[in-house]
């Protein structure tokens, strides 16, 4: 049986460099999270930080017969601020308002519950999200959403656990950590129903502490603080300007990851479609 071809997309990045300032190319990958490895990888010691999809005459000729893969297109105008968890990124000439974005955690007004968001960068979200799995009292279910704009599926696919325990989590989730974890697509939600209680990694990679009590509220600031993530007074978030989803370079596309998660043992336990409110962010 003869395989379609690759469809290829190009994309123009702002790479900030070690020295000097950010860079602009255009790099093409079947998806975003290879384009942006592609980037990173002929920039040496860079990582991304803002992209669009490339039109007209970013994209070079001979683009369908493979003779490019990087283009180099000078200096990006893009300033580098927190650097985004892999799965998210602003932008190209969104980043203005992110320059004060920082790691910390805030407590929302919430009269009806307990809201606690955290934010931290890309070399601390695997600590920080684990960290608090492994400190929290009890833990019965994780969920996993497979998003609506995974490959523009339009549905959002709900997947949960058998009643497990918080280390059968944890060494879950830190095998399938670039799955899950570093995937833009997906958000993960830990119950704790002995709390009312719920923990979640949002898809703009936020950890969010939702309880319909506030006994573990003291015990929350508590853990943060142990895990180096400081009060803040507001938190600027991604969310807040356009913005890109994606997965890393080689993980598992949308049905691969749901036969996954299904040789896991997972039970697929709702989808959800997508309302018709317009365009999401590409892959």
């Amino acid at each position: 049986m003869t395989r379609a071809p690759v469809t290829r997309t190009w994309y123009r990045l702002a790479l900030a460099r070690p020295t000097g300032a950010p860079a602009l190319v255009a790099a093409q990958g079947a998806h975003l999270g290879a384009a942006i490895a592609a980037a990173e990888a002929h920039v040496t010691g860079s990582h991304a930080i803002a992209v669009d999809v490339a039109a007209g005459d970013d994209v070079p000729l001979g683009e369908s017969v493979g003779k490019h893969q990087i283009v180099e297109l000078g200096a990006a105008t893009d300033a580098p601020s927190l650097r985004w968890p892999a799965g998210i990124l602003p932008a190209l000439g969104h980043t203005a308002p992110l320059a004060s974005a920082r790691r910390g955690w805030i407590e929302h007004a919430d009269p009806a519950k307990l809201v606690i968001e955290a934010q931290t960068d890309a070399d601390h979200l695997v600590d920080l999200f684990l960290g608090l799995v492994e400190r929290l009292p009890a833990a019965d279910n994780l969920e996993v959403r497979v998003l609506d704009h995974f490959e523009g599926a339009g549905k959002t696919e709900v997947w949960l656990t058998s009643r497990v325990n918080a280390k059968k989590i944890l060494g879950f989730l830190d095998e399938h950590d670039d799955e899950l974890i570093h995937n833009g697509h997906v958000e993960l939600s830990i119950y704790v129903r002995a709390h009312k209680g719920t923990l979640r990694l949002t898809e703009h990679k936020t950890i969010v502490w939702i309880a319909e009590e506030r006994a573990l509220e003291a015990e929350v600031a508590g853990w943060l603080k142990e895990l180096e993530v400081p009060r803040a007074e507001t938190l600027t978030r991604v969310v807040a300007v356009p913005h890109f989803h994606y997965r890393l370079a080689r993980s598992r596309d949308r049905k691969k990851l749901g036969e996954q998660l299904f040789r896991q043992r997972l039970r697929r336990v709702d989808t959800l479609r997508a309302a018709a409110t317009g365009p999401r962010e590409p892959d």
